[in-house]
């Protein structure tokens, strides 16, 4: 009799951990992504309710740290350097505190952004850009915590909105567009860069293709770059596959030196061991 009771429980007890429940987050997780010109941004949020709270001043009380949100802090990313509302803030993730008053809220980016809940209070080190935004009462109520991505159209800039209850702020981004798109302007018309040679003859060359071409695109990128001792290694060892051991020694004579100058070991070894092979 023992025994079957031993057993039920140890069945009851498997079933138990077997079976979770599962219910809906009271503040669910919201991830949201925005091309701004050629930068990428994203922001990954919970998104507490209403639910019949006075949130400003009360549920969340003005003048002090909030973490923007419910469960961990906001947390928001950038694929590169730009400026929010006018203060640069550099390419990487950041955790968004707010401070909410009855006229504006100061909007810091956090450096340390994977915590739960706001800090008590800042640490200067770690705020890397804070800005202060008016508030915008809105004519309707919004019932979920919100952060949105809206006036895009010059192709540079936006701006990033928060909302909830009837309050919204909002802050601008802008972004090195213009100076992105002119560089990239700039390295096309410039044609292929001296790494672009470089790749392109070591495709050719280690997939056994057409050495001539590989052989054309090599020189290109060692004339190019005289002291990437590697870009005039691999013109050698073309040209010497190619039956050209004149061709060959003078090309890894050069690197050999550039690697002199650079003090590679690797490179001077092997320059100096084919140039001995190929003179013989």
């Amino acid at each position: 009799m023992q025994t079957k009771f031993i057993t039920l429980l140890l069945v009851l007890s498997a079933f138990t951990f077997q079976a979770q429940i599962k219910t809906p987050a009271p503040s669910p997780s919201s991830k949201i992504e925005q091309a701004i010109g050629l930068t990428n941004v994203s922001v990954e949020y919970s998104r507490p309710a209403m639910r019949g709270r006075t949130i400003f001043g009360d549920l969340v009380p003005y003048g002090k740290v909030w973490r923007t949100g419910a469960n961990m802090r906001t947390k928001f990313t950038t694929s590169t350097d730009i400026k929010v509302d006018g203060k640069e803030l550099k390419k990487g993730t950041y955790a968004i505190l707010t401070i909410p008053n009855k006229e504006s809220w100061d909007v810091v980016f956090y450096t340390e952004y994977n915590a739960g809940g706001a800090p008590a209070s800042l640490d200067a080190s770690k705020v890397a850009a804070k800005v202060t935004a008016k508030i915008h009462p809105m004519s309707y109520p919004m019932e979920n915590f919100s952060i949105a991505f809206g006036d895009l159209a010059d192709g540079a800039s936006g701006m990033m909105h928060f909302m909830w209850e009837k309050t919204r702020v909002g802050i601008k981004i802008e972004t090195p567009t213009e100076e992105m798109t002119v560089k990239s302007i700039e390295s096309v018309m410039a044609g292929p860069s001296a790494n672009d040679y470089f790749s392109a003859a070591s495709y050719y060359h280690s997939t056994g293709k057409d050495l001539n071409k590989a052989l054309e695109w090599s020189t290109k990128a060692a004339d190019m770059n005289p002291d990437a001792f590697w870009m005039s290694r691999q013109k050698s060892l073309i040209q010497a596959e190619l039956g050209d051991k004149k061709g060959a020694i003078a090309s890894a004579e050069k690197s050999l030196a550039a690697a002199q100058k650079a003090g590679n070991d690797d490179y001077i070894k092997m320059n100096k061991e084919s140039i001995a092979e190929w003179s013989k």
